[in-house]
């Protein structure tokens, strides 16, 4: 019975001190996850400021992934020769950097390849290569077509910094999946062409090489692109590092994507939300004519802070905007006067509209017709004259039969006042024809090798006297790497 009654305590205490042993094992360790949590919470990450800061807080990018090569230093250095003037790179990207990246998380790309568009055409939807390339993503003709980017007589898409946006995220999305996510490799393709950078690596692969970006052999033009890229992503990423100041670009769209009835004259547009033309051929540079389409309703793009003047009722652009044009391509048999005939217009008009200094007219050549039965509507309303090549005061007053003295007045000018390309005159008159040579555009050219002003006049069919006064050129003399600007016709 002792023997039993022993037993039995010592299976108490054994017990006892299990259950002991248990809860002083796991206390410690629930209390270090309490610990654990606790220091994540506190642990707070600062909300970005800016559309850099979110940048770098979303990135894939780690600063210690590569180290940074010989090329890559040398376009730091040559950016950090100017640090305003990369700033103010930066900052032409103003507009539509927060879509590029709003565009790249939805496809689930890094968001640093928004910088890309700084390398292909410092952010200009304007921007145009000799090869051909154009716009922000400089796309060629059959990769646009490729990502339904279309052209048409009124419209190129691979000028339109929103849709060139999206089919670049698309081959963007596809250049990744080809070469294993690898993005110095996509880059890489989408500079030279995937086809190129597959028989790069093909070539390593059959020597038993590595075929990472560094190790393959390419020629100079997409050796440099990558060095370029991180270059900017180095500086951008690292601004304090380098002392340059980044613009303020916020975290939030400042354009709005609005519909408006019918055809719009994007002078007249312009003038009725008071921005400069430039910046509404800017942000909606897919329209290369002075007009949108002759369609049921048309896209624009306009700063956020001016919508609401469309949403109010007084907009004149609430009712269908009725300029009616169609583009008639000369076929066999077509003369100017059977065309007016048949479009119920005049050969005068239908000539000044074209630039036709004669009656002769070349097959599968673009004619642009207004649809109007009544002669009051071959004429835009407009009152103001946008002062263009060769303009003087003089020849303002005579194209629009009013006196000079009453120009100058209505003005607040003098008759030695220097008139500046662009510079908008008020003539008084509210059914005056618009200033045909008015509709341009100014793109900004990047000069290259071989470059030359013939060479530049005939690329962009505008004369050299044209170019050399545009940028006061006292010379003919250029400069690889060189910006001019070029003004070119909006139809």
């Amino acid at each position: 019975m002792e023997r039993q009654l022993l037993t039995s305590f010592i299976f108490l205490l054994f017990s006892l001190q299990s259950c002991q042993t248990f809860e002083v094992v796991n206390e410690p360790e629930n209390n270090k996850d309490i610990s654990l949590i606790s220091e994540k919470e506190v642990i707070i990450k600062p909300e970005p400021k800016d559309v850099w800061e979110y940048m770098i807080f979303n990135s894939s990018y780690e600063a210690n992934e590569n180290p940074l090569d010989e090329r890559t230093l040398f376009f730091i250095k040559n950016h950090l020769q100017n640090p305003e003037r990369f700033g103010e790179l930066l900052d032409k990207s103003y507009y539509f950097i927060y879509y590029v990246i709003q565009e790249l998380e939805a496809a689930d790309l890094p968001v640093e390849l928004a910088l890309i568009p700084f390398i292909e055409s410092n952010y200009d939807p304007f921007s145009i290569s000799p090869s051909g390339a154009v716009g922000l993503w400089q796309f060629m003709p059959s990769t646009g077509r490729a990502y339904n980017l279309e052209k048409s007589w009124w419209n190129e898409d691979r000028h339109d910094p929103f849709r060139s946006t999206h089919a670049a995220i698309g081959y963007f999305k596809y250049l990744f999946e080809r070469f294993d996510n690898d993005i110095y490799l996509a880059l890489a393709a989408y500079n030279a062409g995937p086809t190129y950078l597959d028989r790069q690596i093909k070539k390593n692969t059959r020597k038993g090489l590595d075929y990472d970006f560094w190790s393959l052999n390419l020629n100079q033009q997409v050796s440099d692109y990558i060095p370029k890229y991180m270059a900017i992503r180095e500086i951008v990423f690292n601004a304090e590092k380098y002392q340059v100041k980044l613009p303020n670009i916020p975290i939030e769209s400042v354009v709005k994507k609005i519909e408006i009835p019918g055809q719009v004259e994007i002078l007249t547009l312009s003038d009725y939300l008071e921005i400069k033309p430039e910046l509404i051929y800017k942000l909606n540079a897919g329209y290369t004519k002075w007009a949108s389409a002759p369609k049921d309703k048309s896209v624009f793009y306009v700063p956020i802070e001016k919508t609401y003047l469309l949403d109010s009722p007084e907009s004149p652009f609430e009712n269908v905007n009725q300029i009616n044009w169609i583009s008639h391509v000369v076929s066999y048999g077509d003369n100017l006067w059977n065309l007016a005939k048949k479009y119920d217009t005049e050969v005068r008009i239908i000539k000044k509209i074209n630039y036709l200094e004669n009656d002769l007219l070349s097959i599968n050549d673009t004619l642009l017709i207004p649809l109007s039965s009544s002669k009051s509507n071959n004429f835009i309303p407009y009152e103001m004259h946008i002062v263009s090549e060769g303009d003087t005061l003089w020849s303002i007053s005579k194209k629009y039969n009013m006196p000079l003295s009453e120009l100058i007045r209505i003005n607040s000018l003098n008759k030695k006042s220097y008139l500046q390309l662009g510079q908008q005159l008020t003539i008084g008159n509210k059914n005056i024809h618009r200033n045909i040579d008015s509709k341009k555009r100014t793109i900004l050219y990047s000069v290259k090798q071989g470059d030359n002003l013939y060479k530049i006049s005939d690329l962009f069919d505008v004369s050299v006297k044209s170019i050399k006064d545009l940028n006061n050129f006292d010379s003919s003399e250029l400069m690889p790497g060189q910006i001019i600007k070029i003004s070119i016709r909006a139809f």
